[in-house]
């Protein structure tokens, strides 16, 4: 393994950088602000694939695809949406290239599309055309659908899993009889993202709605999930939408209710993408590299053994072959590294780099006490334990470690929440603390941007808990009747 990581506190964002790397996670493709995700990386995604997956199952949700191509007419369609994306869109105009005869390749200007075509950055546009063909009656609804896919975003400035052109994500679209059907829709599967990321990925989120000026494009309410990293910002871990009517009376989708009644059908869209890496990561890792919980981590223990010789090797393996087939019997993924080709020390080394939850070391003196030397990542602690009843305790500690993560993350949110009540102390508190800062505001548009201009500090949402309480907006001093959440974010 490459020597150790630049520390957090030195410069957060260049160890996030380097953990990328050397976690063997991700990196910068030849095409700029994409990435190559490498197989580890992408077996975290496949884990929280399947975990997501079996939940939109279970909420009585199917899968679909649809076309990665939109036609440019169906934006201008649902005007906030198209103003929401525009800079972001790439654009196909032809279908064709050729030979200029000098080795040169270039476009065939005799190619050109009769309409232009935009990748998709999201689907509302082209699956609510679609929805037109599907829905006439009140017998056609709800649909439930979901896709994963690939999206592209022009983005300016990328890092890695963050903010990058293209990324992978799923995005739910339904359709509604009733309003209250689509916003229960909506609430549900923000109930779903919270769920996962705290019970699965170890973060701790607010569940809140943004303000006008942060949510979806043709949205009418964004719900969402914020999550708090490490260095003190936020970041948007989950998104979901309550559309209205507004994508259905853009694309003409209509309905018979059971009164015999034509309607336009209510809407919602949710999805998260492949930045829940970088929220698992910045979330829980160290300066020795990541630390992943038990339930997202494509290996949860590791068996490197201790030799001199063959024959003792032979000896290791059988107990480690005995090990891993207990562990397996309960469900635990684990890997035996008899590789050769490197010594423990560096294994050790690359495990740690990678989050593994649970090392197991075994070396000829355990196998004559019948021992095994157990390693923790997330408190770097190692203790000798008898293999006798080892899978149930490997088991039981995967538990206490998923919670000890949590608990840690959890309490790095209370250090990093403030409640201020001036301008003046606002301003401190980004500055010096960062986190989450409670804070009136008066509830416009316009003092909203001119703190976001002034400070970088955004409203990450208004929690769907919050108590009421009579103050005054930091800004303005105009009366407020409740706190909502100021952040710096990714």
């Amino acid at each position: 393994m490459s020597k150790g990581l630049t520390s957090r506190t030195e410069d957060y964002s260049q160890w996030y950088n380097e953990l990328v790397s050397k976690a063997d996670l991700a990196e910068h493709s030849s095409v700029k602000g994409c990435m190559v995700i490498k197989p580890y990386g992408y077996a975290i995604w496949e884990k929280m694939q399947a975990v997501l997956d079996q939940k939109f199952k279970d909420t009585g949700h199917s899968n679909a695809y649809f076309p990665l191509f939109i036609p440019k007419s169906f934006f201008s369609k649902e005007a906030s949406h198209v103003d929401g994306f525009a800079t972001e869109c790439a654009v196909v105009t032809h279908y064709r290239l050729k030979n200029d005869g000098n080795g040169n390749i270039i476009v065939d200007e005799t190619a050109k599309l009769e309409e232009e075509l935009i990748v998709r950055p999201t689907s509302e546009t082209i699956i609510w055309n679609t929805y037109k063909g599907w829905i006439q009656s009140y017998r056609d609804l709800p649909i439930l659908v979901n896709q994963w896919a690939n999206v592209v975003r022009w983005e300016m400035r990328t890092r890695l899993f963050l903010r990058t052109t293209e990324f992978l994500w799923q995005e739910g679209h339904t359709a509604h009889a009733t309003q209250a059907e689509a916003i229960a829709e909506t609430e549900q599967m923000l109930n779903v993202y919270a769920d996962f990321a705290e019970n699965w990925m170890a973060v701790p989120v607010l569940r809140g709605k943004k303000t006008a000026n942060e949510r979806f494009a043709g949205a009418l309410d964004t719900y969402c999930i914020e999550a708090l990293m490490q260095d003190g910002k936020a970041l948007q871990a989950g998104t979901s939408h309550f559309l209205g009517q507004n994508f259905a009376k853009a694309f003409d989708v209509k309905f018979t209710n059971r009164e015999g009644k034509i309607e336009h059908v209510w809407a919602s869209s949710w999805g998260v993408s492949t930045r829940l890496i970088g929220a698992l990561i910045m979330a829980h890792s160290d300066d020795f590299g990541l630390v992943l919980p038990p339930k997202m981590a494509p290996i949860q223990v590791v068996i490197v053994p201790i030799y001199k010789g063959e024959e003792e090797l032979e000896k290791i393996s059988a107990t480690a072959q005995q090990i891993m087939s207990d562990l397996k019997a309960k469900g635990i993924s684990v890997k035996y590294d008899n590789r050769d080709t490197q010594r423990p020390g560096f294994k050790f080394a690359e495990y740690e780099m990678k989050g593994v939850p649970l090392r197991i070391a075994i070396g000829g003196r355990d196998l004559e006490n019948n021992t095994v030397e157990l390693a923790r990542r997330d408190t770097r602690s190692k203790e000798t334990v008898s293999n006798q009843g080892l899978a149930h305790l490997i088991e039981n500690l995967l538990t206490e470690i998923q919670q000890n993560i949590f608990d840690k993350a959890l309490l790095n949110r209370a250090e990093k929440s403030t409640r201020v009540d001036t301008y003046e102390d606002f301003k401190k508190v980004l500055d010096s603390k960062a986190g989450f800062v409670y804070a009136h505001w008066d509830g416009t548009p316009e003092t909203e941007t001119k703190i976001k201009e002034e400070t970088k500090a955004t409203i990450r949402c208004i929690p769907l808990d919050n108590p009421l309480e009579n103050g005054f907006c930091i800004y303005t001093g105009k009366p407020s009747t409740q706190r909502v959440v100021f952040a710096r974010a990714y």
